[in-house]
């Protein structure tokens, strides 16, 4: 059994990367670029912004159903036996 390109395009593409170097990593890239506090910072932030959405939500969602209910007009049911 036979390893490679058989079809003529694969050829060509083997040829073409046969040079590429894939395995340049070095210590820089390794290295995160963002600070660990800066995306706590930024994360706790953004959670505490969420809460407070949800908070308020909460209580808009309480008071319009106070609206709604006391703005009801009841009507008695009469039944016709």
């Amino acid at each position: 059994m036979a390893i490679g390109a058989r079809e003529f395009i694969d050829k060509l593409l083997v040829e073409k990367y046969a040079q590429e170097k894939v395995d340049n990593h070095d210590e820089k890239a390794l290295v995160s670029k963002i600070n660990a506090d800066d995306m706590m910072y930024a994360m706790n932030a953004s959670a505490s912004t969420y809460k407070s959405m949800l908070a308020l939500n909460q209580r808009l969602t309480s008071v319009c159903y106070g609206i709604v209910s006391k703005s009801a007009k009841y009507s008695e049911f009469v039944s016709c036996r």
